[in-house]
């Protein structure tokens, strides 16, 4: 009788089991993806500025020496998505993302779903001139330009739609691999680098190349104000010429890291700075091309994304910013309390992805790199975290962030471009942990 009765709750205690199983070890879905590219240099007639140095005086570009990509990956599991747009500009002003997201609200997309990421080149489009809160008309301080704003804004959006089309079945692999002598840190007396060369390789399920991510710390500042040609310095060349090795309509997506305090170090007998900027890019692309032949993409990979909110210190401006940053961009007394209202935001916002064993810290402005190490450590701590790269400059700058003990050393233009007060830097830190934390 006890056999008979045992016979018969097998089944139900089978159930039972593969339930409990599937609640709490679900079995990973295929991730989707889709990608796509837009050409974002303006035309010459529209008389845009190049963004990253004062002394330019707004002065319209001369001509154009490489073009200027936006590129985006749209991620999806069936019930969710959510797209990472990389940019070959200086970086993008607070509110932007909300307008490429209104322009999508018919196809279902929200601003936590959209993660802009920008290289921070200084010879592409200014950040003052995609900023319609900027309305001083300070010539070094970028001006606003309205032609140039809505284009920018319509080819975003519509680069994120071309990308939602026709997603395929991906694989997902990541490595991270330490580049010794290719960055350096420009605050005097400080020596602390981020080494870290992050790939991520997406195949389609067929195994033809799709999308890398590559993510690489350091300013794109080979050129100096008296260049006046569109170019993605650095990183484009880098991004074309993974490309090429690869082939097969491959997308190559560059992001910075955590590159408040990096510069690049330029190779030996480089040249001009257009010959500095080619070759730094080019032979980047080719240790990051023999990285990519390594790695092994998996299937099924697990997919996630979360975006907390920030609130952030006290506005305010340091000791040394009429003397640096100030005097730079044509700032003075009777007019820096009304620019550090207008342009800088009372909070802003952290938006995290995880794809694969990869989780990519969106970081809002310039994070000097000791700090960027400590979120990368803190986020490692999970256990199924192998690779973590800061995406530097996300959604919008809001400013360069330091240790407190950099603060108040001040000297030299990260100080005096930190406009919350020492205790931004680690108010940053805490907001941007405790975002990724909420991956899962």
């Amino acid at each position: 009788m006890l056999g008979r009765t045992m016979r018969k709750l097998i089944p139900l205690l089978t159930a039972l089991c593969v339930g409990f199983s599937t609640q709490f070890n679900p079995v990973a879905a295929a991730v989707l993806g889709g990608v796509s590219r837009v050409d974002l240099t303006p035309p010459l007639e529209l008389k845009a500025s190049l963004g990253g140095y004062g002394e330019r005086m707004s002065q319209p570009a001369t001509g154009i020496h490489d073009r200027v990509w936006a590129k985006a990956l749209v991620l999806s599991d069936g019930p969710r998505r959510f797209v990472l747009v990389t940019a070959d500009i200086l970086g993008f002003p607070p509110g932007f993302k909300n307008e490429v997201a209104a322009r999508l609200t018919t196809e279902g997309w929200r601003p936590e779903q959209i993660l802009l990421l920008p290289s921070h080149s200084h010879t592409s489009i200014d950040l003052g001139a995609l900023n319609p809160a900027n309305t001083f008309q300070i010539p070094q301080l970028g001006l606003f330009h309205q032609e140039l704003h809505d284009r920018t804004v319509a080819k975003i959006a519509g680069l994120i739609t071309t990308a939602s089309q026709n997603p395929t079945v991906i694989t997902v692999g990541s490595v991270t691999v330490p580049l010794e002598g290719w960055n350096r840190n420009r605050r005097a007396g400080n020596t602390t680098v981020d080494p870290d060369l992050t790939l991520t390789r997406i195949d389609t399920e067929a195994g033809k190349p799709l999308a890398v991510l590559v993510n690489w710390t350091a300013h794109p500042t080979f050129m100096s104000a008296q260049e006046m040609m569109f170019s993605g310095d650095w990183p484009g060349h880098l991004q074309r010429t993974l490309e090429a090795l690869i082939g097969q309509g491959v997308t190559v997506m560059y992001y910075n890291g955590a590159e408040g305090d990096q510069a690049p170090v330029a190779r030996p007998d480089s040249g001009s700075a257009w010959e500095r900027a080619e070759r730094y890019g080019r032979e980047l692309g080719l240790i990051a091309w023999r990285d990519w032949t390594r790695i092994q993409p998996q299937s099924s990979p697990a997919f996630d994304f979360h975006t907390v909110p920030i609130a952030l210190p006290q506005r305010t401006w340091h000791p040394d910013f009429m003397s640096t940053g100030g005097k730079e961009y044509g700032l003075n007394e009777e007019n820096v309390g009304r620019f550090v209202e207008r342009l800088f935001p009372t909070e802003t916002h952290s938006t995290s992805l995880r794809l694969g064993d990869l989780v990519i810290v969106g970081v809002p402005g310039e994070l000097a790199s000791g700090l960027g190490l400590e979120v990368k450590r803190a986020v490692r701590e999970k256990p199924w975290v192998r690779q973590v790269a800061i995406g530097g400059l996300a959604d919008e700058w809001v400013s360069y962030m330091l240790t407190a003990e950099e603060y108040h050393k001040g000297g030299g233009y990260e100080a005096s471009m930190s406009f919350y007060g020492a205790t931004l830097g680690p108010t940053i830190v805490r907001g941007v942990i405790g975002g990724a934390a909420g991956l899962k």
